[in-house]
This record gives C-alpha cells, sequence and structure tokens, in this order.
C-alpha cells in the first residue's frame, strides 16, 4: 500500500501544471510585457511629430501563440522568449508531430530511401495514433491549467491531453525506422539508436516548453508507444502480405479504417482530434490501397534477400538535384489531389446532409462533414504517394 501511495503520489507531481510552468521559466519563456527599459527608439509619424515605441531586444522574440486554432478561432498567450536558441530548437521539435511533418516525411521516404520501410512506418504510425487518440477521450485528462501554464501553441487545446500524441509519434517513427532499417541497410547502429534518443527528447520536451502537456502525459506518450510497438512489430510481415496479396485487402481495409474512424467520432464532443484521426485512417487506408495495386501491376518490386544489405548511395550533385525535384513535384501534384478532393467532399457532404456550407469552419464542426472530409482527402494522397506519383516519375523519367 505505501509503494502503490508513492507512485499515486509522484504521477500527481508528474502531472502538476506547477511543473511545466518552472520549465518553461527554466527555457526563458515569459509573458509577454508592454514596456521593456532600454529598449526604446524614435520613429516619425506622419511627418508631423514624433512618437516613442518600444521594441524588444535582438536577443528575445516577443510573439503570440503559435498554430492558433482555425476551427475555433482560438489564440495563444503573448509570449516573451529570452532564449532565441530554445525556442527555435523546440519549435522544430513540435513540428516533427505534426501533419507538415507527415506529409513530407513519409513521402520524402518512399519516393527516395526505400518504399519497404516506408509503408510498413506508416502501418505502425496508423495504429499507435490511432489508440493514442482513442485513450486520450477515454481517459479524458485536461491540458495543463493556465495560469501557470504559458500556451505558446493553442492549435490542440480542444483535445484531451493523456496520453500525449506528440511523444508516441516522436517514439514510434525514428524507433520504426531504425529496426526495419536495421539488416536491410548498412548504417552504425548505435549512431541510428542516438539519433532515435535525440529524436524522441527533443520532441517529447518540446510539448512541455509548448505547455500542452504536464510531464506525466510525455511520460505516459513514450511508454504507451513502446508497448503498442511489442504488440504490433512481431505482426508487421503478416500485415504487410495482406495488405498487398489478399484479394479484397482493399476492401477490407477501406471499411476497416472508416469503422475505425465512426468509433472514434462517437467517444466524446467535437474536438479537433476528431479530424486528425480521420486524417491518419485516410492516409493508412490509401497507402495499403495503393500498395495492394503496386503489387497487382508489379511496380515498386521489393528486392530479394540475396540482394540485402543496401549501401546508401554516395550523395552527388546528381542526386541531390534529383531527389530536390521529385521532391517539390511530389509535394505539389499531393497537395493539388488534395485541394481538389477537399473541396468536392465538403460540396458533395454538405448537399447530402444539407449542411450550410456557407461557413466551412462550422460545417466541419459536424461529424458527418468533418468525417468524410478529412477521410477521402487523405485517403487519395495516401494512395497519391504510395501509386500516382511513382507513377508520374516514371513516366517523366525520375
Amino acid at each position: 500500500m505505501g509503494t502503490l501511495k508513492r507512485l499515486r503520489q509522484l504521477c500527481e507531481d508528474l502531472q502538476h501544471p506547477d511543473k511545466v510552468a518552472r520549465f518553461q521559466r527554466l527555457c526563458g519563456v515569459g509573458e509577454a510585457v508592454e514596456k521593456d527599459s532600454g529598449a526604446e527608439e524614435i520613429v516619425a509619424n506622419g511627418g508631423e511629430h514624433q512618437e516613442l515605441r518600444h521594441r524588444p531586444p535582438k536577443d528575445r522574440v516577443w510573439g503570440k501563440g503559435q498554430r492558433r486554432n482555425s476551427l475555433t478561432g482560438e489564440e495563444g498567450q503573448p509570449f516573451e522568449i529570452s532564449n532565441r536558441a530554445l525556442y527555435y530548437l523546440f519549435t522544430l521539435g513540435t513540428e516533427l508531430g505534426n501533419e507538415l511533418f507527415c506529409i513530407s516525411f513519409f513521402p520524402f521516404w518512399i519516393w527516395n530511401v526505400d518504399p519497404y520501410v516506408g509503408r510498413r512506418l506508416i502501418i505502425v504510425w496508423v495504429w499507435v495514433m490511432y489508440l493514442g487518440q482513442c485513450t486520450k477521450d477515454l481517459v479524458r485528462r485536461p491540458r495543463p491549467a493556465s495560469p501557470p501554464v504559458l500556451k505558446l501553441e493553442v492549435f490542440y487545446n480542444s483535445e484531451y491531453s493523456m496520453p500525449s500524441t506528440h511523444a508516441m509519434s516522436g517514439t514510434a517513427i525514428p524507433l520504426s525506422v531504425l529496426l526495419l532499417s536495421y539488416g536491410r541497410w548498412q548504417f552504425p547502429f548505435m549512431l541510428g539508436l542516438f539519433l532515435v534518443i535525440v529524436w524522441c527528447t527533443l520532441v517529447c520536451t518540446s510539448r512541455i516548453y509548448m505547455g500542452m502537456h504536464s510531464v506525466l502525459d510525455v511520460i505516459a506518450g513514450f511508454l504507451y508507444a513502446i508497448l503498442i510497438m511489442v504488440v504490433f512489430h512481431p505482426a508487421l510481415e503478416l500485415i504487410d502480405n495482406f495488405n498487398l496479396t489478399y484479394k479484397y485487402a482493399p476492401i477490407i481495409i477501406i471499411g476497416l479504417h472508416l469503422a475505425m474512424g465512426i468509433f472514434s467520432f462517437t467517444l466524446d464532443t467535437w474536438s479537433t482530434s476528431r479530424g486528425e484521426t480521420a486524417e491518419i485512417l485516410g492516409s493508412g487506408a490509401g497507402i495499403a490501397c495503393g500498395s495492394h495495386l503496386n503489387y497487382l501491376l508489379e511496380l515498386m518490386i521489393d528486392p530479394s534477400p540475396d540482394q540485402l544489405p543496401f549501401n546508401p548511395a554516395p550523395i552527388t550533385l546528381t542526386l541531390f538535384g534529383k531527389v530536390v525535384l521529385k521532391f517539390i513535384i511530389g509535394v505539389m501534384l499531393l497537395l493539388l489531389v488534395r485541394g481538389i478532393v477537399r473541396k468536392a467532399t465538403i460540396l458533395l457532404t454538405c448537399k447530402i446532409f444539407n449542411i450550410p456550407c456557407d461557413d466551412i469552419r462550422m460545417a466541419r464542426q459536424h461529424m458527418e462533414v468533418e468525417l468524410p472530409y478529412r477521410y477521402i482527402p487523405y485517403g487519395m494522397v495516401g494512395f497519391s504517394v504510395i501509386f500516382l506519383v511513382p507513377y508520374v516519375f516514371t513516366l517523366i523519367g525520375l
């Protein structure tokens, strides 16, 4: 009983918002102030008189919370950063778990490095993120209280807090890349493990720095991701082979992912987690269906075991230019596909369910609109990543 009591007390301490606020202060995060002595300048105002204005010292950053929630209109608090290096470092860390990173990193890996590793990595990512989002809605632990915490980001503020899905993706993605690549590519394992630790640590600590999670949230997210990987990693071979070879795999995958999305939409009231979950499931379904079509058409054929392990190609100017060109063309195609399908989906779903689409922000808060609006476009994006864009590359000689 004494051990259980101490463990409960430890959990309460780790989730206390004062811990987050103290970490922010140690990293130089504070509330913005209107005036800062010694930081003033005289500026002309219409040529008639002069006005005294105040500016932050060059070693500081002033601003307002990042990533305003476009659906709720919520904005972050004004802040003052006295340590620029940490600010930009943790901003990078938090972006490693955001949509922009995922829509860049996964395609880059599939187009330029190894499609085999890429499609299996996405299987892990889908399950980790889906289970993480559902667990948030079951546990229903609120975000750290503000005050005392200063919210530098509010895009995900309408979601629950436990576990941190940023911490989960920041653990699962680099660790899966390491495990799936080791033995397939020649590289120093300890160097790969070091990069995994750095990546994971940066993402986890960035969520505390941004004021979006408690210490307990990120620890729970890290451990939860490890647990899910222990369960699903041994089954990756079976799941991947099913996606590729089973005749009715696309129908089953689309139906399963759609059912999972509907289930997650009924757990609680609306929040941004619904859209995130639908995007993740749609992406996973699109990748799986595209992989199945590649297998049927004998495109992107996996190398035989006797061709392994691969040696990384030497980086030349020609190779670098080809990689950059593929990335630019590919991402432009993905954005085009997403934009067209989004526009068509929002108009069609609003018409079917008789929901006004004059204000898209309000229309998307209806489950009937939000689910297809996120699921279908990202399903097409996933399909394009693994099938359509590589096919275009083949046609143009890339």
